[in-house]
């Protein structure tokens, strides 16, 4: 029954740090960008914007479909750039074991 034990134990190690990581990388920021910049975005590891910058130029120029284009545009890079962090950092803890045993380590927040 040891091995099973300490095969348990391991378990309850990794998703310890899985956790530790998520909690870590939840802190950590990414951005996004579109329209060359006129709109600009942050959010962190948990998937979460942080806050959107539109340039004044593009506001006075009053065009709402093209603010909300690059807005939707901005986030989903912000967004998979934070994604790409999480997996980045669950993938150097486990040292792709996950992967390699077709886990999804993914943080939910497609």
């Amino acid at each position: 029954m040891g091995g099973f034990g300490d095969l348990l134990k391991k378990a309850m190690e990794a998703k310890g740090e899985i956790e530790r990581i998520q909690r870590e990388t939840a802190r950590r920021t990414a951005e996004g960008d579109a329209g060359g910049g006129s709109v600009r975005v942050v959010a962190n590891g948990a998937g979460e914007v942080l806050s959107i910058t539109i340039e004044e130029a593009l506001l006075k120029a009053g065009d709402a479909e093209m603010i909300q284009d690059l807005t939707a545009a901005a986030v989903n890079v912000a967004l998979r750039n934070a994604k790409q962090i999480m997996a980045e950092a669950m993938s150097a803890a486990t040292g792709g074991l996950g992967h390699s045993l077709g886990m999804d380590l993914d943080t939910g927040s497609d």
